[in-house]
C-alpha cells in the first residue's frame, strides 16, 4: 500500500484570510462569486487565495468546472478527491469534502477504508480502479496500463481526461492549503483523517 509522506505542516497559517477591511472593490467582487457556507461565510481557501486576485480569477472557473459542472458522477469525484486529500495529507481538503462525499452517496464504510488503499476489502472493482488511479498519479505522475484499462471499461474518453485532471487539480489545491496553513472552518471536522497506517519518513 502506498505510504503517505508526512512532511512538517505549519503550526499556524502562513497566510491568513484577507480581512474584510482590506478588500478592495475587485476583491469583493471576486469573493461575491465564491461558494458561501451557511450563514454566508466565505471559506478560508477563497479568502486566502484571493490575495492573488489575478490567479484567483482564473482558478475559480476551472475548479467550478470540475466540482460543479464535471462529467463524472458525484460519488466518483468525491472518492478521488478524498483519496487525494489522504495522499497529500491535506486535512482542510479532507474536512471540506467529507460532507460533499456523503451528500453524493459515498458510504461511511467507504470513507472509513479510504486510508487503507485499493486492496482493502469491501471496494467494488470500479472503486479499486479509482483509488489505484489516485495513488498512481500521486506516486508516478501517470496511470498504469492495467488501471487505465480498468477505468476505460466504465468511462468514456472525456471522463478519463477528467479523472486525471481532477486528481491533478486537487493535488495543486492541497499544495496551496498545506504550504500556506489554511485552517479548517468551525463546523467542519476531519473525522477519520488521522486514522490508518500512515508512515512518516
Amino acid at each position: 500500500m502506498p505510504q503517505r509522506h508526512e512532511a512538517a505542516r505549519p503550526t499556524r497559517p502562513r497566510l491568513t484570510p484577507l480581512p474584510e477591511a482590506e478588500r478592495d472593490p475587485r476583491t469583493r467582487d471576486l469573493l461575491a462569486f465564491a461558494p458561501h457556507d451557511p450563514g454566508d461565510g466565505i471559506p478560508n481557501i477563497f479568502t486566502t487565495l484571493v490575495r492573488h486576485p489575478d490567479l484567483y480569477a482564473q482558478f475559480l472557473p476551472f475548479g467550478g468546472q470540475l466540482l460543479i459542472s464535471g462529467r463524472l458522477p458525484g460519488d466518483v469525484r468525491e472518492l478521488l478527491i478524498l483519496r487525494t486529500a489522504w495522499n497529500t495529507g491535506s486535512r482542510y481538503e479532507w474536512g471540506r469534502h467529507l460532507p460533499l462525499a456523503r451528500a453524493e452517496g459515498v458510504a461511511d464504510a467507504d470513507i472509513d477504508r479510504i486510508g487503507e488503499g485499493p486492496e482493502a476489502p469491501g471496494w467494488t472493482g470500479l472503486q479499486r480502479h479509482l483509488i489505484r488511479a489516485a495513488d498512481e498519479l500521486n506516486r508516478d505522475a501517470t496511470v498504469s496500463e492495467a488501471t487505465w484499462a480498468g477505468l476505460a471499461e466504465h468511462f468514456d474518453e472525456a471522463e478519463l481526461i477528467e479523472i486525471v485532471m481532477l486528481v491533478g487539480q486537487y493535488h495543486m489545491v492541497a499544495f496551496f492549503l498545506n504550504a500556506t496553513g489554511v485552517e479548517l472552518e468551525p463546523g467542519f471536522d476531519s473525522a477519520g483523517f488521522t486514522e490508518g497506517p500512515w508512515t512518516s519518513h
